[in-house]
C-alpha cells in the first residue's frame, strides 16, 4: 500500500506509537508483568523499567527469565504475559487526553497515519476497536516484521508501506526504547513521556502530551530537521 510520495516536499506522515502515546496501557502493561513476576518471586522496581516498558512481550520475557532464573520455558511466559495483558486491555483501554484530537485535526488535513506497535497484532486490532482502524492508513504490529522496538524495522516499515522517506514522517512515542527506535529508522521524534522521561535531544521534541500539539507543530519538526 503506497498512500503518499517519497519524494513529496514537508510532513508526508505521522506514525504514532500506540501503548502509552494514544492509550494509557503502559500501566495496565506494568500491573500485567508485575503479576507474573510476582509469581516467579521477583518484585518489579525502577530497574526493570528498561526491561518492561516500551518493550514487547517477548523482550519483557527474556528479561524475567533473566532476573528470576526461572526454570519456566519461554513459550508458556509469553503467553501468559501476552494473555493477561490483553485481558486488561480489553477491561481498560482509554485515549490519551487529546489523542482522538490529534488524529482527526492530522486526517482533516489529509495527512497519512500509521500505527507503530510493539505489541501483539492482537493487542493493536483490540485497542483499534477503540480509536476507529478506519483513521490509519498502515498499522505495524511486533508481528510484523522480524524485530522490534528499540530496533528501526517497525518504523521502516511503515514508511515503506507509505511510500515515504523516514526523514519526512514524524514518529510520535512515549519512551525512550519506541525514540531510539524511531530515531535509528531516520524520523524526526515528538516524545510525549508517559511513565518514564525522556530528555530533549536534536531532532526530537519533547512536550507533555498529545493535547499540546497539532498538524502546524508537527509539520515544523519536518522543517527542523531538514
Amino acid at each position: 500500500m503506497n498512500v503518499t510520495h517519497e519524494g513529496a516536499p514537508g510532513l508526508a506522515a505521522v506514525l504514532f506509537d500506540m501503548d502509552g502515546t494514544l492509550v494509557d496501557t503502559e500501566g495496565v502493561w506494568w500491573r500485567a508483568v508485575e503479576a507474573t513476576a510476582a509469581r516467579l518471586g521477583h518484585r518489579l522496581t525502577e530497574a526493570d523499567v528498561p526491561g518492561v516498558l516500551g518493550r514487547s512481550v517477548d523482550d519483557t520475557a527474556d528479561h524475567l527469565l533473566k532476573v528470576t532464573a526461572t526454570p519456566r520455558p519461554r513459550a508458556g511466559l509469553v503467553a501468559e504475559l501476552g494473555t493477561r495483558f490483553t485481558e486488561l486491555v480489553a477491561e481498560e483501554v482509554v485515549p490519551r487526553p487529546g489523542a482522538v484530537a490529534l488524529l482527526d485535526a492530522l486526517r482533516a488535513e489529509g495527512v497519512p497515519l500509521a500505527l507503530v506497535s510493539a505489541s501483539p497484532r492482537r493487542v493493536v486490532d483490540l485497542v483499534l476497536r477503540t480509536l476507529g482502524a478506519d483513521r490509519f492508513a498502515v498499522t505495524v504490529s511486533a508481528d510484523d516484521t522480524a524485530r522490534t522496538k528499540p530496533h528501526p524495522a517497525p518504523y521502516l516499515a511503515a514508511a515503506r508501506l507509505l511510500g515515504a522517506d523516514p526523514a519526512r514522517c514524524v514518529a510520535v512515542e512515549d519512551t525512550p526504547t519506541g525514540v531510539a527506535s524511531a530515531e535509528a529508522a531516520g524520523c524526526p521524534v515528538l516524545a510525549v513521556p508517559s511513565s518514564v522521561p525522556v530528555p530533549t535531544a536534536p531532532g526530537r521534541t519533547v512536550l507533555p502530551g498529545l493535547d499540546a500539539a497539532g498538524p502546524a507543530l508537527l509539520r515544523s519538526l519536518v522543517t527542523s530537521a531538514g
